[in-house]
Order: C-alpha cells, then structure tokens, then sequence
C-alpha cells in the first residue's frame, strides 16, 4: 500500500507522541514497580476500589492533559483532551504490563484478578508519567534559558587561540564526559532509594537466568527510546559529539556505566557481599540497572 509522504509524516508524529509519552511513563512508574506493598495491594483490592481507582487516575489523567498533555499541540478542544487521556491512559497500563510482565510480578499462573488488581495500581503513575512526560524530558525550555542567560553574560577576556584539532579533541572530551556523568547522576536520581529495598532481591530470585537477557534487552531498548526514538533530543547532533558516536554505542556504553553503577549503589547498602555467589550478584545487578538505565536516560536528555 503506497501511502502519500504527508501520511507518512503524520504517522512518523504520531509514533514519535506515543513514544515521547511512553519515556515519560518508565521515568514515573518504575520507582513504584519495586514496591512490594503495591503489589500486595493490588493483589488484595476488590473489584468496585479497582474501579474507583481507575476512574480516579482517568480524572487526574484529564486534568493534566488540559495543562500540557504529551503531545506538542498548543490547545486542545475538549473531544482532543478526552481523546488524548484515553489514549494517554492505556499507554500506561500498556507500559505498566510491559514492566510487570518482564519482572514477572504477572506470569501465566497469576490469577486475573491480582493480575488485575497489580495492573491497575501500577498503572496510576505509569499513566501520569506519560502526560507529564514533555514537562519533564523536553529540553527547549531550558536550552532557552541557558541562551538568554549566556546572552546577558559579559564578555570574557580573549585568550589565545588554541589549533583546531586541540579545540576539537577537548570538545570531544568534554561531550563525552559529559554524557557519562548525566548518565551517573540520573542513574542514582532513580535507582539510589530502590537499592537498599528488598524488592531487588525478591524479583532476581525469581528470575530464569536466560530471563535475565531479556530484562538487559528491554534495558537497552528502552533507554534507545527515550534517548534517540523519542524526539526529545536531536539524533543528528548527539551522533556528531563525544567519542559515542553513534546511537548503538552510546546505548551500550552508557549501559555497562549503568551496570557498574548498580553494583556499587548495592554494594553500598550492603545488598551484595564478597560471599554472596557470582549469579546473585549478576541478577541483582541487572535486577537494579533496569530503573538506573531509565534514570540515566532521562539524564543524557537533560545534561
């Protein structure tokens, strides 16, 4: 089917909302992922509270999509309000099943109504996350701060000129420094208060060990959607700075800093010993860099 290029850029806009939305709802959600009352709650909740609930995050869901909303329209009528918090509402109980599907706090054994009930309440900020996901992740904002601030900025002394290739080298260095440092930052932003929680412990017991690829798999690609799919940031101009030079390498170099940082944040609050054996540590340690990939992500977009 031969679609004409104006379609095409529709669809393309409507991909890359969805996507902005669903970067937004991993920010919100996964912190309270790793919490075990809620799925305790979830589990044990009746049906009319689970209504009541749902009802409740649509209305908030509303009125946030009457402030902002996740897409880059500057009003929206009350049928494109209503559309748009349908629309953000399921993105979140989608992503919010993605999530408890991959730590299997939802498997095939798993009674509809805990499924249910774990669905529902996880969804809440998973939901919110992806009407506040523009708010949050979008940079003109600040990058229009950052000019008008550098423009009211007196001038600095000139200083000798240094080569080109000097210039381009420190540049480079610097971007690159740069990346790995925000990624760090929104790395512990996320993962620090889940760490020393016993939750990592309870969902890496759990885990298959080839499950464990899978929970790595979903880390890289969700921290390539926020990053690069997304539309938050340029991709063209991220593939011209710093030594990561293309999305792929980024992605999975900024992954493994990821990774390091788990293991020292469970080191810390002593989650992980000397004596514990390699596999726990592996699992814990993946276990961990799912919500510290999100974090350092968002940090990349916002550095």
């Amino acid at each position: 089917m031969n679609l004409s290029p104006r379609t095409k850029y529709m669809w393309a806009v409507e991909l890359r909302a969805i996507l902005q939305g669903a970067a937004g709802s991993f920010l919100f959600g996964i912190p309270l992922l790793y919490t075990v009352e809620v799925w305790a709650i979830g589990s044990a909740t009746d049906s009319p509270r689970l209504l009541a609930v749902q009802a409740s995050t649509f209305v908030v869901v509303l009125l946030l999509t009457q402030i902002e909303g996740f897409r880059r329209s500057l009003s929206i009528n009350p049928i494109e309000t209503l559309l748009e918090s349908i629309e953000a509402l399921g993105i979140g109980i989608f992503c919010a099943a993605i999530a408890l599907l991959l730590l299997r706090r939802i498997t095939l054994e798993t009674p509809l109504s805990e499924a249910l009930g774990k669905l529902i309440f996880e969804g809440v900020p998973f939901s919110l996350g992806v009407t506040l996901a523009r708010s949050t992740l979008e940079r003109r904002r600040s990058d229009q701060r950052r000019t008008l601030e550098s423009d009211s900025t007196p001038p600095l002394p000139t200083l000798p000129a240094l080569p080109a290739a000097a210039l381009s080298l420190r540049s480079t260095l610097s971007s690159t420094l740069a990346d790995i440092d925000a990624t760090i930052i929104g790395a512990i932003v996320i993962a620090f208060s889940i760490a020393p929680t016993e939750e990592i412990a309870i969902i890496a017991s759990a885990l298959p060990t080839l499950w464990l690829l899978l929970i790595m798999a979903a880390s890289l690609l969700i921290s390539y959607i926020i990053v690069f799919a997304s539309g938050f940031t340029d991709r063209r101009k991220r593939a011209q700075r710093g030594l990561l030079l293309s999305p792929f390498t980024e992605t999975l170099v900024t992954y493994i800093v990821v990774l390091i940082a788990s293991a020292l944040m469970l080191i810390f609050f002593q989650q992980l010993s000397s004596n514990d054996p390699w596999p726990e540590w592996l699992s814990n340690i993946i276990v961990l860099g799912l919500p510290a990939s999100v974090g350092g992500a968002a940090g990349r977009i916002l550095a």
